[in-house]
């Protein structure tokens, strides 16, 4: 057993290719929210990285536990990064374009086996919830034993005690038919190895990695046996599997996050803490994304929600797409906005009833009715007090529009059906029997505050947020609005029951400073997305087409992590 402590390098020595893998892994070390995890998982592997080739390479994936509950794979890292270093966005707003061909063809497959979570208190009204993945990252390197080891004491170590913040202690020993390295900071914390032939495997949790060399040695199943993984496309960018067990713990997570940030009532929190997951849990089966490279060299990813079969029944008869588009929906909505959504289905008042009473058997008779009554709030940005009566009043397609990133200037444009309905279902502070304003050659009505505002133009009513209204009768006048913008004939799709185009400010600007350097001469430009939402026999079906994907959203969080 060997036993050593680590010191910084002179940055001169390192190898310039090094030298880009550790800035990427720098930062990031220090995210904590699940995706951003994940994916550090996945970065980080590029520091697994060697140019030679050894014989009979290994899947990762028959060394990774059956019973993992989150699980990551790339079968090519290099092909994955040039898929995002190429996009035209990327190499506009950077200096120079990295060279990734060095990682073409490692394969890494990544499993998170638990989660250590722990409450911070921020203020003494507020608190942060920060949560631990135990990962274990398993990486065939194509490198012969020798390379293997060497890179993972010298470019792995040092990765290992700048994130420790130096003075890290390395211990080696034997184990497993392999060389065992485990790294100790200062403060207790520990990062473990192991180079057996070409793999290398490496975790935050020892027990981890020795049930990766069980099942390598047939002690137990492997997720490869799993047919959902089995089935993700070995010619994906990246691709991801959540089970069952993964996602009622990340519904738990989720939901006391939630909590934490619902207010200082006791009551709601706890109702928040305790509801959310049991549905989740009751609902979602399991999650799979793939992640693809499509035309233009933008980025598609698709998301299958695996729903419990006869609430997926229920949902694929009642949340069905309807057969007419409102094409006039789209002049109201303004050519700037940060994402706008199109809700189009067969009967709005059922789709929602459905989702409703759905959620409700979820849980247990109060707290059903309980979610009933909370229910309404989520229309109450938009300045509607009774869902039910609002959507039985207006037509089969509602178009929402959002223009900050809190979602506190929004507005819905809607087709009416039933006036007299519909000004009993808005909220009572707007009080439409008084006499109205002109505004944009719309009958306008305020809320006392000013905060919120009902217009009636036409056949349509706008409601929200005053100003987000204003904007929108202003777009419809001006000429400056969706109907003018291509991404509009996203909304004329009848297949389609919710689709959202939107818009991401200085996405690839944080990117590129993670994976290269800005070009000081080029403006940060937005990346843009749209999304779409279908509802199928089996669960739920999400497909987003953006110019950098899920894994460069990512990454560019990555960037601004410390």
């Amino acid at each position: 057993m060997l036993a050593q402590k680590f010191k910084r390098r002179d940055a001169e020595t390192q190898r310039t290719k090094i030298k880009a893998v550790f800035v990427l892994v720098r930062r990031v070390a220090c995210h904590r929210s699940l995706l951003n995890y994940s994916l550090r998982l996945c970065v980080s592997a590029l520091i697994f990285t060697v140019l030679s080739c050894s014989s009979r390479p290994t899947d990762p994936r028959t060394a990774i536990p059956a019973d993992s509950l989150v699980y990551l794979e790339t079968s090519d890292l290099g092909k994955m990064l040039e898929a995002i270093t190429s996009n035209p966005k990327f190499q506009q707003l950077a200096r120079s374009k990295p060279d990734t061909s060095a990682l073409n063809g490692i394969r890494l497959s990544i499993a998170v086996t638990g989660f250590q979570t722990s409450e911070e208190a921020v203020t003494e009204e507020n608190s942060v919830l920060n949560f631990k993945p135990h990962f274990v990252a398993v990486a065939e390197t194509n490198a012969w034993n020798y390379q293997a080891l060497s890179f993972t004491e010298n470019e792995v170590g040092e990765f290992v005690n700048e994130v420790y913040g130096g003075e890290v202690e390395l211990v080696t020993s034997d184990k497993h038919g392999g060389r065992y390295f485990t790294w100790t900071a200062k403060d207790g914390r520990k990062a473990f190895a192991l180079v057996k032939g070409s793999l290398i495997f490496f975790g935050n949790d020892e027990s981890a990695i020795d049930s990766c060399i069980n099942v390598l040695n047939g002690g137990a199943d492997s997720i490869a046996k799993n047919a959902k993984v089995s089935a993700l496309p070995s010619d994906a960018l990246a691709s991801g599997y959540i089970s069952k067990d993964g996602v009622a713990q990340i519904a738990n997570i989720a939901a006391v996050s939630l909590a934490i940030g619902a207010g200082d009532e006791g009551e709601v929190k706890n109702f928040i803490a305790r509801v959310v997951p049991e549905i989740v849990r009751n609902t979602v089966t399991e999650v799979a994304w793939v992640s693809r490279k499509i035309e233009n060299g933008r980025i598609e990813d698709d998301y299958a929600f695996g729903i419990e079969p006869q609430t997926a029944k229920i949902l694929a008869e009642t949340v069905v797409p309807g057969a007419d588009a409102d094409p006039d929906l789209s002049r109201l909505v303004p050519a700037e906005f940060v994402s706008t959504t199109r809700y189009n289905f067969n009967d709005a008042q059922i789709a929602w009833r459905s989702l409703m009473l759905t959620a409700r058997t979820k849980t247990d008779q109060v707290s059903g009715g309980l979610l009933m009554a909370f229910s309404s709030s989520l229309f109450e940005p938009y300045g509607v007090d009774d869902p039910e009566a609002f959507l039985n009043s207006v037509g089969s397609n509602l178009q929402t529009a959002r223009f900050d990133a809190d979602g506190d200037e929004v507005a819905v444009i809607v087709r009416i059906k039933d006036l007299a309905q519909l000004k009993r279902s808005v909220a009572k502070e707007l009080s439409l029997s008084k006499r109205p304003q002109m505004f944009e050659n719309a009958e306008m009505w305020r809320s006392a505050d000013g905060e919120l505002a009902a217009a009636f133009i036409e056949d349509h009513v706008v409601i929200g947020e005053a100003k987000s209204v204003e904007r929108c009768l202003a777009a419809r006048n001006g000429g400056q609005n969706l109907a003018s913008v291509s991404a509009n004939a996203l909304f004329n799709n009848l297949s389609v029951p919710i689709s959202t185009y939107g818009t991401e400010s200085d996405a690839a600007g944080g990117l590129v400073s993670v994976l290269s350097e800005q070009n000081a001469k080029e403006p940060l430009l937005s990346q843009t997305y749209t999304t779409e939402t279908r509802f199928n026999q089996y669960g739920i079906e999400r497909r987003t087409v953006s110019d950098l994907g899920m894994i460069g959203a990512i990454i560019e969080k990555l960037g601004t992590s410390r």
